[in-house]
């Protein structure tokens, strides 16, 4: 199985602790965010695991136990967000400049083929318009390009719990202007664009993106997964199944953006609920659980290696 960590949470910057001690117990007990009282327990030895990917704003406080995971024989690779945006949009977050420099030590510590750099979402909206992104977007490729594979963007999506004053809608025309930008100065640094979930860049020299993306994972277990499209996803999504350990309204950086948080209080309120030690990232076991051993297997295909093996 791939296992995200996670779309739903900062897992490497708010929850490092727990996930280790998840990794170490070798399981973990997760809620379907559909139905509360049906619980997965999760099985992670990495015989079953191909790869983690880890979804992050901020991975600084994962850093210092990446070799332990190594130890432990599992295969990861980052989706790493990093937007040139204040504390207007993104509140929770580090000084960027900061951030960035962790981009930059982490891509010495595990190399460039493990990190993909979000540039996501793109906001426009007052004086973020195009002039803003272009000349942020080069300064940031200018740093990164050494350190990531390629460059993942989308723009906003209006959902309806991040419409204000701060987020508008984007135009066609905004669209194209960006991304026909973006393409001409990513490839003067050789760095790949890709777009998730926008086929309409594909004017712009921009292919689509897949964030749990199989050649990628393939190239890091070196061997063929027979995995298949996750249909869980919004309309247009390339990625594989994998499975989710995160848990919504539990990260801290209350970007004006998200779509995972319900309120910034209600994220901050279920933080300070969250035990290192839990089986689960937030709570425990309620009456009326019904826990399901799900099937954890690799996806390793039997018949041939990657690599001829």
């Amino acid at each position: 199985m791939v296992l995200s960590a996670s779309r739903r949470t900062d897992i490497p910057s708010f929850y490092s602790q727990w996930l280790m001690n998840r990794l170490r117990a070798g399981y973990v007990l997760v809620r379907n965010p559909m139905n509360h009282a049906q619980v997965s327990r999760v099985a992670l030895s990495s015989d079953a695991v191909d790869c983690i990917v880890f979804w992050t704003k901020d991975p600084v406080n994962l850093l210092d136990k990446l070799p332990e995971i190594d130890a432990m024989g599992y295969r990861y690779y980052f989706q790493f967000t990093l937007t040139p945006y204040g504390k207007t949009l993104e509140p929770g977050l580090r000084d960027k400049a900061d951030i960035v420099e962790t981009f930059v030590r982490l891509g010495e510590l595990i190399g460039k083929d493990r990190i993909v750099w979000r540039y996501d979402p793109i906001v426009v909206s007052g004086e973020l318009d195009a002039g803003y992104h272009v000349k942020r977007f080069a300064a940031l490729c200018g740093r990164l390009h050494p350190y990531a594979k390629y460059v993942n963007i989308s723009f906003v999506d209006m959902y309806a719990k991040v419409r204000s004053k701060l987020i508008r809608p984007v135009t066609p025309g905004e669209m194209a202007e960006i991304a026909g930008r973006f393409a001409e100065i990513a490839a003067h640094f050789g760095l790949p664009v890709r777009a998730c979930c926008e086929p309409d860049l594909l004017d712009c020299g921009i292919q689509p993106a897949s964030c749990i993306d199989k050649s990628l994972v393939e190239e890091l277990c070196g061997y063929r997964l027979n995995a298949v499209s996750d249909k869980n996803q919004r309309a247009g999504c390339r990625c594989v199944q994998s499975v989710d350990i995160g848990t919504y309204n539990t990260c801290a950086h209350g970007c004006a953006y998200c779509y995972a948080n319900a309120s910034v209080k209600g994220a901050a309120a279920n933080r300070a609920r969250h035990d290192p030690l839990g089986e689960f990232l937030l709570g425990g076991s309620l009456t009326g659980d019904r826990i399901t051993e799900r099937r954890m297997v690799s996806l390793k295909e039997s018949q041939t290696g990657l690599f001829g093996g």
